[in-house]
């Protein structure tokens, strides 16, 4: 198709949108009908360092305002935010195909965190102690790292970055977003909203690109710290490189979660809250329920509870009334979960409900997967092992929590896992021995609010600490100590000796 005769989308740099000094780009495509929307510069290493020369130019007057100066431009935001969100939604739902409920969702759990950030000041304070020495005081401070970047995935395309840039620039650093190229175009939006804020110039940029501008972005000496969310194999590679060239780096890979089902669990609330996690934005969900453990003789009604409610979702458009859930993002995206089922079904899995061939009306041009279900799954089957980000449920049978709880560790990935249960005993016995960054107890996405910290173990995390919450502001700072004495008359002079504090 003739790039011509379609929008092209800018780069933001500088507080302004410039157009890309990179000649390719590349197509940003509505999954539920396959059309071309606008096409997206695929930025080099050129617009990368325009980025950072913005982004390193607004760093010292933006870390010089007071901590509560900049919150209040985060209120502003915030509020812009919030006025916009329906319109926000129908950006996310065009480019990515999530329905307009779940994308409007998704931008307010954004906006949990821009509210964590307003309160700034106070997350910033350090420590002090008096007369630590006679007459010594010694105190801590945080300061802002520098220059930071996050790299974010398609599946969430407000949500994500707004884990991260808030906390950054709240904390006094400048920021460059380099959004997923399948769905860049609300980042784009955020940075006007951000400006209108009151937002000073090159203090929040955006560029857009594929793994050349990822690589740019972690090599350029002027990026201090980077922020991931992504796979796990592009995680490690995040990590490894960004660490390489002297980085700070957080980095979140992928999950395989598992949803255990107890005997005396209230299996119509259980199967009801499965399938929302299971299925809901068609399965594209870091913390998505994909692994169900059906314990004891509980499996056969289980399955039969899912497989009625799942056969009652109905698949379509994200903007049209009725539906419950999109498309898939890619063509690619879709014919790889279809192989999986194949494979799932050739490996000996029951295939209970087949979403491979959904009934969507108009969809014909659409990347549409149903609801899928697998019973009798083992640790071994692809279904099981691979995170599918998909609209797939594999439940598998186990005898006894202890042996799910074992089932859970051995697994590579840890980002969530939950239980449903009456049980208080057996509640706490998994809480404590699931080795698992977030857990559920009859809450099957067990995303934290934005006051706590957000991130997995194992494979799901390379780094020390999570986004958001606490650990985001410990990420986005550094912490100084500063041991002060003012004597009166210059007698208490150091010496040459190592100084004794008494």
């Amino acid at each position: 198709m003739d790039l011509t005769t379609l929008e092209r989308l800018p780069l933001w740099i500088g507080g302004r949108a410039v157009p890309a000094l990179t000649k390719r780009y590349g197509e940003v495509i509505n999954p539920a009908t396959g059309e071309v929307l606008r096409h997206v510069p695929l930025a080099n290493a050129a617009d990368v360092d325009a980025a950072v020369t913005a982004a390193a130019a607004a760093l010292p007057g933006w870390r010089a305002w007071p901590s509560l100066r900049r919150a209040r431009v985060l209120m502003k935001f915030r509020d812009l935010m919030d006025t916009h969100k329906k319109d926000l939604a129908k950006i996310v739902t065009a480019e990515h195909g999530k329905t307009l409920a779940d994308a409007e969702g998704s931008i307010t759990r954004g906006i949990e965190v821009v509210e964590f950030a307003t309160g700034i000041p106070h997350l910033l304070k350090g420590e002090f102690g008096e007369n630590v020495g006679t007459d010594v005081d010694t105190w801590s401070l945080r300061q802002p790292v520098g220059v930071c970047a996050g790299i974010t995935p398609f599946n969430f395309p407000a949500m994500v970055p707004m884990w991260m840039f808030p906390v950054a620039i709240a904390c006094g650093n400048s920021f460059i977003l380099k959004p997923s190229e399948r769905d860049p175009t609300l980042a784009l939006r955020m940075a006007e909203l951000l400006k209108e804020a009151g937002l000073p110039d090159g203090v929040f940029n955006v560029v857009h690109g594929d793994k050349e501008s990822v690589d740019a972005i972690l090599a350029h000496p002027g990026i201090h710290a980077v922020s991931f969310v992504g796979s796990t194999p592009i995680a490690k590679y995040i990590y490894e490189t960004a660490a390489r060239h002297g980085k700070r780096v957080q980095a979140l890979g992928g999950a395989k979660n598992h949803a255990v089902v107890m005997p005396d669990a209230d299996l119509d609330y259980a199967a009801d809250a499965i399938i929302g996690a299971g299925y809901g934005s068609a399965g594209e969900r870091c913390m998505a329920i994909s692994a169900v453990v059906a314990i004891g003789d509980v499996g056969d009604a289980l399955v039969a509870k899912l497989a009625e409610r799942a056969r009652k979702v109905t698949t379509g458009p994200g903007d049209k009334a009725g539906v419950e859930m999109g498309p898939i993002i890619t063509s690619a995206s879709r014919d790889r979960i279809h192989g999986l089922i194949d494979k799932g079904a050739e490996e000996g899995a029951a295939l209970v409900v087949d979403g491979r061939k959904p009934a969507v009306e108009g969809g014909e041009r659409g990347f549409f997967v149903g609801p899928t279900l697998f019973d009798n799954v083992d640790t071994k089957m692809s279904v099981y092992r691979e995170e599918i980000f998909g609209p797939v449920l594999a439940v598998s049978r186990i005898e006894s929590l202890d042996a799910a709880i074992a089932m859970i560790n051995a697994n590579p990935y840890a980002n969530g896992a939950a239980i449903f249960t009456r049980s208080g005993y057996a509640a706490r016995r998994f809480q404590q021995q699931v080795d698992i960054g977030m857990v559920g107890v009859n809450v099957p996405v067990p995303v934290p609010m934005a006051f706590f910290s957000f991130g997995g173990w194992r494979n799901s995390l390379f780094g020390d600490l999570h986004v958001h919450g606490t650990d985001g502001v410990r990420f986005y700072t550094r912490t100084k100590v500063v041991t002060g004495r003012w004597p009166d008359d210059g007698s208490a002079a150091p010496g040459f000796h190592m100084p004794v504090m008494g």
